[in-house]
């Protein structure tokens, strides 16, 4: 069966857990070599060695998004391993752990290592990977938003906006190196940071939506694999919802 991204290399950040795993487990099914970028050693290191064992490519790299030397290092090591870089998926979000509070009360501080994560952690990494994709004569990006950023949802949704922008803003500056540029925001998804954060309030929120069950992390998997892939050739710029009919725009 022809694979659809034989001999390209993802970066994946937030690959460890949840849905950065399930993105990262589909692109090397699909035949891509993939870097596992992550905070966490141990889960990161076991998600690269599952995809070794199922027969694809993988590597784990310890990252942190909102560092600039570690994101220049991540990208460095899938060349590397791997000869360049043709996808990115920026996953990796403060979000299963996250304080809830009001932007007019929220430690500022904290704020700002959410901020330099969640909204930041998306362009540090376009720009530690950019130029290995335009050598490489082009490549596509996906940036993981949230239906938060159309609801009231304080300093996360704060974020998701700011997500959204960048994703638009930087189609329209990485298109002329043939790198596209788009986001899947999705919406209340069924993953241990998930239930951490909503608990018994999961069914009032499956209770809001068009299709009445939460998200699986391989829900999102078919929008992404379909975004990165040529079947997106003419396809920038845009937010897709993968939410069960949550936000209707």
């Amino acid at each position: 069966m022809d694979k659809r991204f034989d001999g390209k290399v993802a970066v994946v950040t937030g690959a460890a857990r949840g849905i950065g795993a399930a993105y990262a487990h589909a692109l090397a099914g699909q035949g891509a070599s993939v870097l596992v970028a992550d905070r966490d050693d141990d889960a990161g290191k076991s998600t690269a060695a599952d995809i070794e064992s199922g027969g694809g490519r993988a590597v784990f790299a310890h990252t942190d998004v909102a560092d600039r030397d570690s994101a220049e290092q991540a990208a460095e090591r899938a060349v590397a391993e791997f000869g360049g870089i043709d996808l990115l998926v920026n996953n990796a979000a403060i979000y299963g752990d996250m304080q809830f509070d009001l932007l007019l009360t929220v430690d500022w501080d904290y704020y700002r290592r959410f901020m330099s994560v969640n909204m930041d952690g998306a362009l540090v990494m376009t720009r530690a990977v950019h130029r290995h994709m335009q050598r490489r004569g082009g490549g596509a990006i996906v940036n993981q938003s949230s239906t938060a950023a159309w609801l009231y949802s304080g300093f996360y949704g704060l974020a998701k906006v700011g997500v959204n922008g960048l994703t638009q803003q930087l189609a329209h500056e990485l298109g002329g190196m043939n790198i596209r540029v788009n986001a899947i925001a999705p919406g209340p998804t069924d993953t241990e940071a998930t239930r951490n954060q909503v608990g018994a309030a999961a069914d009032e929120l499956v209770g809001q939506l068009a299709l009445k069950r939460l998200g699986q992390p391989q829900d999102m998997v078919g929008a992404c694999l379909f975004l990165l892939s040529d079947e997106a050739a003419w396809l920038t710029g845009q937010i897709v919802n993968v939410d069960g009919g949550q936000v209707i725009r």
